[in-house]
């Protein structure tokens, strides 16, 4: 996994784990990238500094401890808290296909199957090839107890 500090074309600046720059470019081009404050999707990655892995063998004097971000700002628990309900409601309305995602948007969009909703995992490859063929599909937003 890769992290990438991500800017919109509205200035926005957010953050993303993609599973390699490759993941990001494509999921970019096919408009998968979404800023979370105004829903733009030209984004683009920023400059960061690298990663560099800290040695298994090195002691802290400081226990680790489980954490959880962006309680302090209200505007990010009100986001969150939007998310949490958009999630409940496609979870409350739709039935769960796994990965049978991709065939089952194909069957029921070229009417092979009942009209119904779903939702499901894609990759970023099936999600594209779903929107090249004019079927509409949105990424569910993953949540800080999603184990990002």
């Amino acid at each position: 996994m890769i992290h990438y500090a991500l800017r919109c074309d509205q200035g926005h600046e957010f953050d993303g784990w993609f599973a390699d720059s490759a993941s990001f470019d494509a999921q970019a081009k096919a408009g998968l990238v979404e800023c979370p404050h105004c829903a733009s999707v030209k984004v683009e990655k920023q400059i960061m500094a690298p990663g560099i892995p800290v040695r298994d063998n090195r002691r802290t004097e400081v226990p680790r401890h489980g954490m959880v971000a962006g309680g302090a700002d209200p505007k990010v628990q009100e986001a969150l808290a939007v998310l949490r309900d958009l999630r409940r409601e496609v979870e409350a309305n739709a039935d769960y296909v796994g990965e049978r995602f991709a065939e089952e948007a194909r069957a029921i969009h070229y009417k092979e199957t009942e009209q119904r909703r779903i939702y499901g995992e894609a990759t970023g490859a099936e999600a594209k090839a779903l929107i090249e063929e004019g079927i509409e599909v949105h990424p569910l937003p993953r949540l800080p107890e999603d184990g990002n």
